[in-house]
Order: C-alpha cells, then sequence, then structure tokens
C-alpha cells in the first residue's frame, strides 16, 4: 500500500472499529443489567431491544449508500454518527426498556458501514482494496472481543446508563476522525450499493458465490448476539460475578486471536483459505454443540473458557476473511453494490440473533437456543462446502495488475 492507502485504510478502521465497540459493548451485561428495568424480566423484550438497531441498519444501509453516492461520502458518514451519537444520548438518559428499544433503533439509523467501505474503495488501487477490507473485517471481530473484556469492568464503574454515555463519546469521536483526519477522496463513478438497479441488487443476492458469503454473515451475527442472550447469564449460574467476566473472556480473547495472527494469512498465502473457511464454520457447530451440553449439567469455568476460545478463533477468521472474499468475488463495478447487500444481511442477522435468541430462551431454554444456532450454522456449512476455490490475495493481485 501506498502512505495514502494506510492512512486512509487505518483510519477508517478505527472510525468502524469505535461504532462498532459501540453498538457491541453493552451486549456481555445487557441480559442481566435489563433485569432492573420494568419489564426486564421478559427475555423476549429483552431480545428484542438488544437486537433492535440491527433491523434499523438493515432497513437503512442501502439509502445510505445511495445518498453517499449523490451527496459524498464524508458528509453522509458524518450524518449516519449524529444518529449514532443521538441514540447513545437517549439510551443513557431514558428510565425504560421501551426508551432503551428507541435509542438502540436509533443507533442503527446511522447505518454508514456501506458508506464507509465505499470510501475505502475509493481510495484505494484495486491490487491493495482485499487486504484494505480484510482490515475493516478484523476491526469487526476485535471490537466484538474487546468489548467482551471491557463490558464487565465499565458496568462496575460507569454503571449500565454510564457505559451509553460512554458510547455516545466514541461516537463523537469517530465524528472527529471523519471530519479532521480521514482524507477526502476523489469520488469514483462506479455502482455503489445505492446508485445501482434492482436488479443489480438482485444479482449480489443470488450470485454463485455471494450469495453463501451473504447468508453466512447473516447466520454468523445472528448467532454472535443470540449467544450473547445466554452466555452471561450461564456465567452467573456457574458463579462468577458478571463484574468477573473478563477473566473468562480476556484469556479466550488473547489466546484466539495469536491463533488467527499467527494462521489466518500463512494458510492464506499458501492457498489454504477454502479449507481454513470451512473447519471454522463447523467449529463454530460444535461450540453450539458444547454449549449445549454443559447447559443441561453443571459445568466448570475452565469448560466455558475453552468453548468461547474456539468460538473466538472460529469468530474472528471469519469476520476477518468474510468481506475480502466479497469484494473478491463481485465484479469491480458492482463492488459497492456487493459490499452494500452483505452489510444489510449482516445487520438483518443482529436483529434476528437479538430477537430470536430472547424469544428462544423463553420458550425453550438455552438448550432450545444452542440447538437452534447450531442447526443454523450446519446449514451454513452445507451451503459453502460447494464454494468454489477460493483466489489467493496474490493471484488476485497479479490477475488485477494484468488487466
Amino acid at each position: 500500500m501506498t502512505s495514502a492507502e494506510r492512512k486512509l485504510s487505518a483510519s477508517l478502521a478505527l472510525v468502524f472499529a469505535l461504532r462498532m465497540l459501540g453498538l457491541f459493548l453493552i451486549l456481555p451485561v445487557f441480559a442481566l443489567e435489563a433485569q432492573r428495568y420494568p419489564g426486564g424480566d421478559d427475555p423476549a423484550l429483552v431480545g428484542l431491544v438488544m437486537g433492535s438497531y440491527g433491523m434499523t441498519q438493515a432497513l437503512l444501509q442501502l439509502p445510505f449508500g445511495w445518498a453517499s453516492d449523490r451527496w459524498g461520502r464524508k458528509p453522509i458518514i458524518l450524518f449516519g454518527l449524529l444518529f449514532f451519537i443521538a441514540g447513545s444520548v437517549l439510551c443513557a438518559a431514558t428510565d425504560s426498556l421501551h426508551g432503551l428499544l428507541l435509542g438502540r433503533s436509533l443507533q442503527g439509523a446511522g447505518a454508514i458501514s456501506a458508506a464507509i467501505t465505499a470510501l475505502l474503495a475509493d481510495g484505494t488501487r484495486d491490487i491493495v482494496r482485499t487486504k484494505a477490507m480484510a482490515l475493516i473485517g478484523i476491526s469487526i471481530g476485535l471490537m466484538f472481543a474487546l468489548s467482551l473484556v471491557l463490558a464487565p469492568l465499565l458496568v462496575g464503574s460507569l454503571g449500565f446508563q454510564g457505559m451509553f454515555w460512554l458510547i455516545a463519546a466514541l461516537g463523537v469521536g469517530a465524528f472527529l476522525l471523519i471530519s479532521f483526519v480521514v482524507p477526502a477522496q476523489k469520488q469514483q463513478r462506479v455502482q455503489a450499493a445505492g446508485d445501482a438497479s434492482l436488479a443489480v441488487v438482485w444479482r449480489q443476492f443470488t450470485a454463485p458465490q455471494t450469495w453463501r458469503l451473504n447468508l453466512g454473515v447473516f447466520i454468523l451475527h445472528a448467532v454472535q448476539l443470540a449467544m450473547w442472550s445466554a452466555v452471561p447469564v450461564m456465567l452467573v449460574r456457574e458463579g462468577l460475578p458478571k463484574a468477573e467476566h473478563w477473566h473468562v473472556y480476556l484469556p479466550a480473547v488473547l489466546a484466539s486471536m495469536l491463533i488467527m495472527g499467527g494462521l489466518l494469512f500463512r494458510l492464506e498465502r499458501k492457498g489454504y483459505l477454502r479449507g481454513v473457511f470451512l473447519s471454522q464454520i463447523a467449529l463454530l457447530v460444535l461450540v453450539q454443540l458444547a454449549l449445549f451440553y454443559i447447559s443441561t449439567r453443571p459445568s466448570s469455568l475452565w469448560e466455558a473458557g475453552l468453548i468461547l476460545f474456539a468460538f473466538f478463533c472460529a469468530f474472528n477468521m471469519l469476520e476477518a476473511t468474510q468481506p475480502s472474499l466479497v469484494s473478491r468475488y463481485a465484479a469491480s463495478d458492482e463492488r459497492g453494490t456487493a459490499l452494500g447487500v452483505y452489510n444489510t444481511m449482516q445487520s438483518i442477522g443482529l436483529f434476528v440473533g437479538g430477537a430470536a435468541g430472547g424469544w428462544l430462551i423463553k420458550d425453550f431454554g438455552m438448550q432450545g437456543l444452542f440447538a437452534v444456532c447450531a442447526a443454523a450454522l450446519l446449514v451454513w456449512l452445507v451451503a459453502a462446502w460447494s464454494m468454489q476455490t477460493i483466489p489467493s490475495a496474490e493471484k488476485l493481485d497479479i490477475d488485477e495488475a494484468l488487466a
């Protein structure tokens, strides 16, 4: 990458990270803290509130991409961040679950993921774009992992409402980065998310390779959010106070990052990315079956820690590779559309995971939740099995350079 490309990629990854940290930060403690609000004993309502930002993101992802084509990337990203900040302030000020529902929905209304990735595409060459997209994917996985470590500590020191004030501050930080650090780019006239016809959007939903990735990101994030309707409660049940949940999360997160850093890109360079991809989906299936098993009996924190370590290994590898794969499979003049569709499916998955997770626990218990998550991941594994051999980043760079 050139210095300009490195600056753009790093600054946009940081903006993405600050926003996603704000969205993820309350997940590890929400199921417990929501019990303090009127109606907090209804798991279905709690799950709906937890995942509500995903639905507003899903509804507005493509419109924000369209608007960024018409009025520029940076103004639309800044506009979306104002929604995020306002929603965070509302959550901090409310004393009801319905107020949290409105605030979380407003947070999600700042659906700027497609606009950010389009800005990144505007400022990077084809031969390095997959690396830049992978950086965005890694930032999502890192922020989710970091939120699991920080949330139990922050809720003890700041309180639940204080956490939302911190999230608003993260939004302000992202706003300042976009305003003063992220360089403006000359906008390319490609078919970005909102600029495409319905036929092009539908093609990205149904294209032979990208539909599997769209299904995958939907299931991955639905399972991610649904799991955390139950995991904090399980840890408390095993005798670990919520303020000490980081004792389990931190070792699992750090160890998984070491595994990912040591294996992922080395195996990708050797052409084994398809095998890695499929094996990590299979590992997630085993994680859900293991959670099902330990939810039926008393278990140790060591067991929970090992299971979560396996989850983070798989989640982080998949989260780092999928956006890059979307950009490889999509035609260059439809890459923005492909990423817009991908981000939309991710957002729908977050909403469905939050809402369905609470409902499943309420009607079928934790065992029902983990069984459904395992079944969904198995569907993804079957669908992904017929993927073509994934081209390496180096081969893609050479092909694009010769084109």
